[in-house]
């Protein structure tokens, strides 16, 4: 049996890092179906994907042109849901807003076994972005092996 049905990113405002995360994974073989999507911890009204984070995945063969920022919400802290936090600020910032509900909260480094953040690419040029982009694909690479082992063991 899978552990989980879904994964939310969860980043700042929802307009760079988690949308490319949620587009690296959405591109990502695994074994079973997994709903991938992103939220922000501080979303006021839904707003596009970033122009420099959409130009970065467009020249990695993605998009997320669709895209809306949406906020993060207590429903989303569901049983089989994996939510994974861009950065600890992030993290902490949700464990502030949801108490006990976010208890089990990660970064996505953590949860690879990684002690470092995802660059915040907010206010740099597009080589920053870029950046961010080849951090959240290491990333994810490896989660993607984490998520395939744990479905094997499953």
């Amino acid at each position: 049996m899978k552990r989980y049905d879904r994964l939310v990113f969860v980043s700042n405002s929802d307009t760079a890092l988690g949308p490319m995360a949620e587009a690296i994974l959405q591109n990502k073989f695994l074994l079973d179906v997994l709903e991938v999507t992103s939220k922000g911890a501080v979303v006021l009204f839904p707003e596009p994907i970033n122009p420099k984070a959409e130009a970065v995945l467009v020249s990695n063969g993605l998009t997320m042109k669709e895209h809306m920022s949406a906020p993060l919400l207590a429903e989303d802290f569901a049983e089989r849901t994996l939510i994974l936090a861009t950065s600890e600020s992030v993290r902490q910032k949700v464990q502030s807003q949801f108490g006990e509900a976010a208890d089990g909260l990660r970064t996505l480094a953590e949860f690879v076994g990684e002690r470092r953040d995802v660059s915040d690419p907010y206010g740099g040029g597009l080589a920053d972005y870029g950046l961010s982009f080849g951090e959240l694909d290491a990333l994810i690479a490896k989660l993607v092996l984490q998520l395939n082992e744990e479905e094997l063991l499953c």
